[in-house]
């Protein structure tokens, strides 16, 4: 194992796409995207880290996890030679790949262009598009694991996986008359009577109670894409405010 390239090599190999693999069971928990030496510096970073134990990432507990095993992280470069934005694509799309990663944010473009079946594909670009959302508003996007997860129905499980955990303001949140749930930049479910609080578990984080809106705010919402300014590359936050 080596924890460093050469200069000659980092010289060679331009941006590159790397994963992070646990040698207790094989599996992939991290993928990323760099140049030099940064596929290595996760493990010395996670080592030396000295914040709140209690804001220790899921990524470092795992990297803390193997190394007081024995063992160190197996790094593997997936792809190499690329420029910026192709790495970029690269690492989306292994994001996509590997459910249950502890990446805290998406690949690039993941929400509207990730792996999706060719029916969601027809009913995202079939959809009617809202030009522009008068409400005040919350928009939550989820990904289709984070339904699958929950038992009962579909609503149920769309509910449960819009409504927490989130990293927001307390105060704009507390602003939004409805959270406009997301997937695929399509909207799937509005909540009304929206009351925030404070996750029990995780610190720093929002929840909220509420219940669907009535048929008319259905209606105007439910099976429409989302504006293209809320659609845009870059918006790296799941949770975003309209009028708030």
């Amino acid at each position: 194992m080596i924890n460093e390239f050469l200069t000659e090599v980092i010289n060679e190999i331009g941006f590159y796409v790397y994963r992070l693999i646990d040698p207790r069971n094989g599996n992939t928990f991290y993928v990323g995207k760099g140049k030099g030496n940064r596929v290595f510096a996760h493990m010395s970073g996670a080592l030396a880290y000295e914040g709140d134990e209690d804001e220790v990432s899921e990524k470092i507990g795992t990297i803390r996890e193997i190394h007081q095993s024995g063992l160190t992280v197996i790094h593997v470069i997936h792809r190499h030679g690329m420029d910026n934005d192709t790495a970029l694509e690269v690492e989306a799309a292994l994001i996509d790949a590997f459910p249950g990663l502890s990446n805290e944010a998406g690949g690039r473009g993941n929400r509207e262009r990730g792996a999706m079946n060719a029916l969601q594909i027809q009913n995202i670009y079939k959809a009617e598009v809202i030009n522009e959302i008068t409400d005040k508003c919350i928009i939550v996007k989820i990904k289709q694991w984070s339904v699958d997860r929950y038992n009962g129905s579909l609503s149920e499980a769309i509910y449960e996986a819009t409504r927490s955990a989130w990293k927001m303001s307390m105060a704009r949140a507390s602003k939004a008359e409805y959270v406009l749930s997301v997937m695929d930049g399509v909207i799937k479910a509005v909540y009304c009577d929206i009351k925030w609080k404070n996750h029990q578990e995780r610190v720093g984080r929002l929840e909220f109670d509420g219940i669907e809106a009535s048929e008319t705010v259905k209606q105007k919402y439910i099976g429409k894409r989302i504006p293209p300014e809320y659609r845009k590359q870059g918006l790296a936050s799941p949770c975003l405010y309209v009028n708030c």
